[in-house]
């Protein structure tokens, strides 16, 4: 045992450390292409300003209140459901380009090139939800329970996103083309759209309703409007994801690595043969 620990320890260093310059790397493509971080950063506003007054003058709050309070943890919700879109669209790119049979024939960890993507859009994904807090509290919204169940809340989003991030990586890498990853985009809209994020799940068909109350998508939505304490929290006879939203976070993000890290090593291992 002690002659294994010395190979295991240098390898988990050789993951962590090639894993932080593809994260580098990704930082770098998009300083060189500002167009898209500037789009990543914009429709964070757009989506408070969109939906938080076109929406807002037309829907009513359950047991009363501001819309865009009710909002908010719905777009924040929405923001992290967008790792999977964008890291699919990269790890497809590098796929049919050729750039991962690149990586993998050099002598680097096999983690590292997904530790890399998910790693770089954790930071993105901090920064784009930074700009819909600031967008969020020019409408009006705020958290009301105090910092530490606002922290709270944010750290939720992150954990969530972390695993999302590692479904896009799978879905990329199973794709391996750009142009088709760039067509499945527009199909996760309805995901996010089926949920309790802009409208209460209670007018439903009943089948609908269920599709709904178990969608990850609502679990943080419920679990991010109780740690604001925003209108919508949830109260009543629920579904048990809507019940103990937190809950049902933390064991959908787990389900979700258990999964797809595994499945995402395998499919980038085999990916060259």
């Amino acid at each position: 045992m002690t002659d294994l620990a010395p190979p295991l320890g240098r390898r988990l260093r050789w993951t962590f450390t090639d894993g932080l310059t593809l994260v580098g790397r990704e930082l770098g493509r998009l300083r060189h292409d500002p167009g898209e971080l500037v789009a990543a950063l914009i429709f964070p506003a757009v989506m408070v300003v969109l939906f938080g007054y076109v929406f807002g003058s037309a829907i009513q709050v359950p047991d009363g209140g501001d819309y865009r309070e009710y909002l908010m943890p719905g777009l924040f919700a929405m923001v992290t459901f967008a790792a999977v879109m964008g890291v699919m669209t990269r790890m497809a790119a590098d796929a049919s380009r050729g750039v991962m049979d690149r990586f993998r024939s050099m002598p680097m960890a096999r983690l590292a090139v997904p530790f890399g993507q998910t790693g770089a859009d954790l930071l993105t994904g901090l920064l784009m939800l930074a700009i819909m807090v600031g967008a969020g509290l020019l409408v009006g919204w705020q958290p009301h329970r105090g910092l530490i169940p606002t922290a709270q809340a944010f750290l939720l989003m992150v954990v969530l996103r972390y695993a999302l991030s590692w479904v896009g990586v799978y879905v990329g890498l199973a794709v391996k083309n750009d142009q088709v990853a760039d067509a499945m985009v527009p199909l996760f809209l309805p995901f996010t759209m089926l949920s309790n994020a802009f409208v209460p799940t209670d007018g439903m068909p009943g089948w609908l309703r269920f599709l709904a109350d178990w969608n990850p998508v609502s679990a943080l939505t419920a679990a991010a409007r109780e740690l604001f304490g925003n209108p919508g929290a949830p109260s009543g006879n629920l579904a048990w994801p809507l019940a103990h939203p937190v809950t049902a976070v933390l064991l959908w993000s787990a389900a979700l690595l258990v999964i797809f890290v595994p499945l995402s090593l395998r499919a980038y291992t085999r990916g060259g043969r």
